[in-house]
């Protein structure tokens, strides 16, 4: 009887995810004969009965091309429910697993590191838009969120100029600004804010002042979705005012099972205060899950193939508690444990190159 391994994809969806399972489903079978078991929705499928399905050569035919993931996912947190671990370790007991392959981000990540030091033989591979997790030059999803903000920046130029406006366009990043600032640069923006930066509001609006007053009579400004904003009692320039503390802006305070909230809504805060203290006319558009929707690029199906191939030889070659990383063009392992325990911010030498063309 062929030995099985295991396959799951939590946390967001994102471009990328069916190459990896695709090349995961192919490389085990011609090469190494093994058989393997798609885990259905994240780490939700080894919680509960019948999450779970084999997957053949017919299966992962065909799905090269498409967006999310054909295994589905969510996120649930293991170490959040009622003998979590102990029932993740009898259900792969149950299904005949000899390892598990967990794809996803810093949250799926931290959980496979932890159920290594519980004795599971695990490999994890780094999925994320952001493009935070620490240890690899990039994940995948990445390019294709970039190209997708881009082309958004691109149409937002037009409506942008037409009208005289200020349009601020917000972007995903809940701690780094890796889209904001690849996107921004690509797509020409005249101002680009990331969560690694202090953000003062009175100088954006006074660049902003300065543009239009040599002729340049409309901005673009991009902004990362966990961008800290300090606002005054004021709201307009000139005037007394009195600082608060720098604060997140979002949707609602219910936190998910990894305790994180639901950022969104920056961009209309930040549009309604340069109204107020430029006297300019602004709009706001949120990208939001459009970001992370639709057909990969030819970047992040090449990245999302190797990761998925050389995931299934760390397997064979009993190198659990790893993550494949992509580190100049070579994929080579990392530490789960010290991959996990720290984000990728944004290089200085990246936001001194957009700083170039502010204004």
């Amino acid at each position: 009887m062929s030995e099985r391994i295991g396959i799951l994809t939590g946390g967001g969806d994102c471009p990328g995810l069916n190459a990896v399972i695709r090349a995961v489903v192919r490389k085990s079978i011609i090469k190494y004969r093994y058989q393997v078991i798609g885990i259905l929705e994240g780490w939700r499928g080894l919680l509960e009965y019948g999450l779970s399905e084999e997957l053949n050569l017919d299966k992962v035919a065909g799905i090269l091309h498409r967006g999310g993931t054909i295994l589905k996912t969510s996120r649930t947190n293991p170490f959040k429910e009622k003998d979590g671990v102990k029932r993740i370790i009898e259900k792969m007991k149950a299904l005949g697993l000899k390892a598990l392959i967990a794809v996803g981000g810093e949250d799926t990540l931290g959980v496979a590191a932890k159920l290594y030091d519980e004795g599971v033989n695990i490999v994890g591979v780094p999925k994320t838009i952001d493009n935070d997790i620490y240890g690899t030059d990039y994940t995948f999803g990445f390019d294709t969120a970039v190209n997708i903000a881009m082309d958004a920046i691109d149409r937002i130029h037009t409506t942008a100029e037409s009208h005289n406006r200020v349009m601020v366009v917000e972007v995903m990043g809940r701690h780094t600004g890796w889209i904001a600032i690849e996107a921004g640069i690509a797509g020409g923006a005249d101002f680009i804010l990331i969560p690694e930066r202090p953000v003062d509001l009175d100088e954006v609006c006074e660049s902003i002042c300065k543009r239009h007053q040599r002729g340049r009579d409309f901005s673009v400004v991009v902004v990362a979705e966990g961008v800290k904003i300090k606002l005054s009692e004021s709201g307009s320039r000139g005037d007394e005012k009195e600082e608060k503390e720098e604060m997140l802006v979002v949707q609602d305070q219910k936190l998910d099972a990894f305790g994180h909230i639901r950022l969104g809504g920056i961009g209309k805060v930040l549009a309604t205060e340069i109204e107020k203290r430029t006297g300019f006319e602004a709009r706001f558009v949120i990208l939001g899950y459009v970001q992370r929707g639709g057909s990969p690029t030819a970047f992040d199906r090449m990245l999302g193939t190797r990761f998925g191939v050389t995931a299934v030889d760390f397997v064979h070659e009993g190198k659990f508690g790893k993550m494949v990383s992509l580190q100049g063009n070579k994929i080579v392992p990392m530490d789960l444990k010290e991959v996990t325990n720290k984000t990728k911010p944004v290089d200085d030498e990246l936001y001194e190159i957009a700083e170039v063309f502010f204004g």
